[in-house]
């Protein structure tokens, strides 16, 4: 059985339930690395598994046991375990549903030349990282390939069925809400997250991998200082070491260092531990 390969994620199809299989692979500016981060996929599982259960509302996932699933007899199935969600198929609503409590990355470029983010306006002054007076929801389109695209709420509303973007929208900033409140109490600033959402005989479902350090900025409670970016919980070393290599990002990345590797994993491990109170073992 041949699984569509995302970036960093496989996905095999058993008609109404599709496997997903986290790898190690990471990508940086739109390429995967030759160099993968080991546990890296048991890692944003797990915190995965988390959040579903944390959150208590309708989700994708139905099993972590890849075997529940009609696998072909030759299948090896012991790469499979600790990395695999067996979850439900839906119908994926085509919009990435990002929520901002804070002033960072794309919105804080935005907000230097227009004073808004997606086109919504925010009071001036504000510094680069500072907490928003309340989290907005800014969706953006989702792209096979390259960047996802911020979109404005209205336009949103014309993709979709408004009333179906009005539910999405609430729901989003519920969500936020609740996690972001939790992971304050671990020491960790929930600053953005992104969520993928489906429909199931008519019910909306969180779908996708969720609140990881993979679609979420996360930065230390206790290191934050607004006016400058911020320490992360996610591959910043990665982005940091390629930033000053020579190389133009139009051509195939260079492998990874091991103390960037291994930096990298440390990162997710501890983001892991924090917020689940779990030590990990692999």
């Amino acid at each position: 059985m041949q699984p569509r390969r995302g970036k960093v994620r496989d996905v095999y199809d058993f008609g109404d339930k599709l496997l997903f299989v986290a790898t190690d692979r990471i990508s940086a500016f739109d390429w995967v690395l030759p160099t993968g981060i080991p546990d890296k996929g048991t890692l944003l599982t797990r915190m995965s598994c988390f959040w579903f259960d944390f959150l208590q509302v309708p989700h994708h996932l139905v099993s972590t046991d890849p075997q529940s699933l009609p696998l072909p007899a030759e299948t090896d199935v012991v790469p499979l375990r600790g990395r695999s969600l067996v979850v439900k198929k839906t119908q994926v609503v085509p919009i990435e549903c990002v929520v901002r409590g804070y002033l960072a990355g794309s919105g804080w470029k935005e907000y230097q030349k227009s004073q808004t983010v997606c086109r919504i306006p925010l009071p001036p002054g504000l510094q680069e990282c500072d907490r928003l007076p309340k989290p907005i929801f800014t969706p953006a389109t989702k792209a096979e390939s390259g960047h996802d695209e911020n979109i404005s709420f209205e336009e949103m509303q014309r993709a979709i069925d408004p009333a179906l973007a009005e539910k999405l929208r609430e729901l989003s900033l519920a969500i936020y809400q609740k996690a972001a409140a939790y992971a304050l109490t671990r020491g960790i600033i929930l600053a953005d997250t992104k969520f993928e959402f489906g429909l199931l005989d008519g019910e909306i479902i969180l779908i996708d991998e969720v609140l990881t350090p993979d679609s979420s900025r996360f930065w230390p409670l206790d290191l934050y200082s607004p006016g400058k970016s911020q320490p992360s919980f996610d591959k910043q070393f990665v982005r940091d070491w390629l930033e000053v290599q020579p190389w133009d990002k139009n051509s195939p990345p260079p492998p990874l260092p091991e103390d960037v590797v291994a930096r990298t994993r440390a990162k997710y491990v501890e983001a892991y531990e924090r917020l689940t109170g779990t030590l990990f073992t692999a």
